[in-house]
């Protein structure tokens, strides 16, 4: 990967049938958004799954050119690689949430990756690694507050927190965070998210009333960040938002909470032909042409990461103008009906970027196939290379 100076999304490199930019700048000014919106927490930059698709290391890079200090991830494998890469613990914190026994807990020990616990079993695997490496861990415990997925349940914290600070008195690790994760922030008026508030209220006193002196507490994600200023505590973790996407489409557009999409999606046409009304389009033939038309081949398909659930409804830019797939989206291509248009084989096909040159954006993507705009961006797969523009030229 080369990272060039100049800003901004560019037109489709020579030769490539697809390419996703990354605009680096975009996202150190996302960055500085968020800050403004928490002045009194610290950032988290969460690059899991390959940073939702922009790229793990260097936008964790260009998050720590930001001033940023603390990086997350939800694999080990993933907060390794990243150590692994060059970044130091003297650079960033790495927080690791998502844990399965036999995992590699004395790698991330070694790392000095900061290790999330939910459950008696992960303490006990973690302590038993400590001791087998000799160096302590940093624990950040994190409850159950009402979303029901990782977490320990209010019944349950005592007996872990009074297991972890055991081990912290024997020298063992040092219980640094208290942390939780909400259920429906993108859902602004829920009742579940006063009540997880509420609830980690009461967790965190009780945690401290034993004994924990956490350095860090964080229940702030991206929604929360942007609409719960009550929630960011120490430290928010701000996912979908530092890439330039709207967690809160309903809420608010990525320019009303000051921020710009980071990646733009494109294809140059492979192929454009004329076909007469009523012939079949792609497989299934789930969409015939109306009329005497031209079609336009583009070489993307699920295997990029294109949704198959965009068949007949995804939207795209050629030259100016919207267009829509035509019938199916397969393994390696998709069509569309150019109604007519004959642009020049090889001309670029916008498929999402910042909406900047009135192309769709991920939300337009999201909106057509029934999802998320958090699954359109991370789903776009290696095979599609990334171009990396707007970098600070920042090395671990």
């Amino acid at each position: 990967m080369t990272t060039a100076k100049t800003t901004g999304t560019t037109m489709l490199a020579e030769g490539l049938p697809a390419e996703a930019t990354i605009d680096l700048a975009a996202l150190r000014g996302n960055l500085a958004a968020l800050r403004e919106r928490a002045p009194g927490a610290a950032v988290m930059a969460v690059v899991k799954a390959d940073a939702y698709g922009h790229g793990a290391l260097p936008c964790a890079l260009e998050a720590l050119a930001a001033g940023v200090r603390w990086l997350g991830t939800a694999t080990p494998e993933e907060a390794l690689a990243l150590r692994a890469a060059g970044i130091a613990p003297e650079q960033a914190r790495i927080l690791c949430w998502l844990w399965t026994p036999g995992g590699p807990f004395a790698q991330a020990v070694r790392a000095g990756i900061d290790i999330s616990v939910s459950a008696l079993w992960a303490l006990t695997e973690l302590v038993d690694a400590v001791r087998a490496t000799g160096v302590p861990a940093r624990v950040h415990l994190k409850a159950d507050t009402g979303l029901g997925r990782n977490g320990c349940q209010p019944h349950d914290w005592p007996e872990l927190v009074a297991a972890a600070l055991r081990a912290q008195a024997e020298g063992l690790l040092q219980v640094v965070g208290i942390w939780s994760h909400f259920a429906c922030a993108d859902e602004p008026g829920h009742p579940s998210i006063r009540a997880q508030q509420e609830l980690f209220a009461a967790m965190l006193a009780q945690a401290e009333r034993a004994g924990v002196r956490p350095e860090v507490r964080h229940l702030a994600n991206s929604p929360a960040t942007l609409l719960l200023p009550e929630s960011h505590y120490d430290l928010v973790r701000t996912g979908l938002a530092m890439y330039g996407v709207s967690p809160v489409p309903e809420a608010g557009t990525p320019a009303d909470f000051g921020l710009r999409p980071v990646m733009s999606l494109s294809a140059r046409l492979a192929l454009v032909k004329r076909v007469p009304g009523g012939h079949g389009v792609s497989y299934g033939h789930r969409y015939r042409t109306p009329g005497e038309t031209t079609l336009g081949l583009v070489p993307v398909g699920y295997a990029d990461g294109v949704p198959r659930h965009a068949s007949s409804t995804g939207p795209v830019q050629i030259g100016g103008k919207w267009y829509t797939v035509a019938g199916r989206v397969a393994m390696d291509q998709f069509v569309v009906d150019l109604g007519g248009d004959v642009p020049e084989v090889g001309e670029e096909v916008l498929l999402f970027g910042s909406g900047e040159r009135g192309e769709p954006t991920a939300e337009d993507w999201a909106r057509a196939c029934g999802t998320i705009a958090y699954e359109i961006v991370t789903r776009i797969s290696a095979r599609v290379p990334r171009r990396y523009v707007g970098g600070s030229g920042a090395r671990p």
